[in-house]
């Protein structure tokens, strides 16, 4: 059972209105299903839209930002909790230990770092907590290939399929709930 999601995502909006418009989404079914939100904190982009969505329907979000971040303002004032840890790994490290799942939306090179740090961890058995990649509108149609290609040539212990579940919609997550 998933009574708390890690989302990592983009501090920006992206190009294409769909990656906030599913972010959004999401923040509303957390908030109806009363899973409670670990993201980095900020008040930006996805990551930005992601929490005004769940507090607007009153769910419990959890922001965990290192203070670099604090420094720059670029911290959320209207979340349930905010939680200033030192550095970026340190974060990370705090919002994968405080879930039980993880879901990646649509961001850039950090987003991307938190992914394959966390599919790390999950295949050396440092845990062993589902990972989800909201693919919105193909965003990661190359990256799942890619990955899919690591198997296929034989740099993974396991299928792809059984690390990460792949949606395409927000609802989709619904099943593993």
């Amino acid at each position: 059972m998933i009574s708390t999601l890690a989302v990592f995502c983009g501090s920006k909006s992206g190009s294409d209105p769909l990656y906030t418009l599913q972010a959004e989404q999401l923040g509303q079914l957390l908030a109806e299903k009363n899973i409670t939100l670990i993201y980095g904190g900020g008040s930006k982009g996805i990551m930005g839209a992601l929490a005004d969505a769940m507090m607007l329907k009153n769910g419990t979000v959890v922001g965990i930002i290192p203070k670099k971040l604090i420094e720059w303002e670029h911290q959320h004032e209207g979340i349930s909790n905010l939680i200033v840890v030192d550095d970026m790994h340190t974060r990370k490290k705090k919002m994968y230990e405080s879930c039980d799942a993880a879901m990646i939306l649509p961001g850039g090179f950090g987003t991307l770092d938190e992914l394959f740090e966390m599919l790390t961890w999950n295949q050396l058995a440092i845990h062993n907590k589902q990972i989800f990649i909201l693919n919105a509108g193909g965003f990661y149609d190359h990256l799942i290939k890619h990955m899919q290609h690591l198997g296929k040539t034989g740099f993974l212990y396991d299928l792809l399929e059984e690390r990460v579940h792949i949606l395409e919609d927000p609802q989709q997550l619904l099943a593993y709930l």
